[in-house]
């Protein structure tokens, strides 16, 4: 009986992998563990809370209230549009 090191094993799997993604290329993309329209309504609900928040902060605390919410707001923009640009240089 052979006994194979984890080395020739973990290699012997690669080999087997790549031949089934280039048979079947739909089993080399990641699967998603939450549902895409699940995860957008949480983001939808926890987008909606933040605002509910900074409009809340900015009733309290003012002109530092406006502040934090500009910056929050503007850091928002920032990472959509950083998202936009990588999503579509991958493309």
């Amino acid at each position: 009986m052979t006994t194979l090191s984890t080395r020739d094993t973990r290699r012997q799997f690669e080999e087997i992998v790549g031949k089934l993604a280039a048979e079947d290329p739909s089993l080399a993309r990641p699967v998603r563990m939450i549902p895409k329209r699940v995860l957008l309504s949480i983001l939808a609900v926890a987008g909606a809370l933040v605002w509910a928040g900074l409009s809340v902060l900015m009733v309290v605390w003012g002109a530092v209230g406006v502040a934090i919410t500009c910056v929050t707001v503007a850091v928002a923009i920032g990472l959509g549009v950083y998202r936009q640009r990588r999503l579509s240089s991958n493309n």
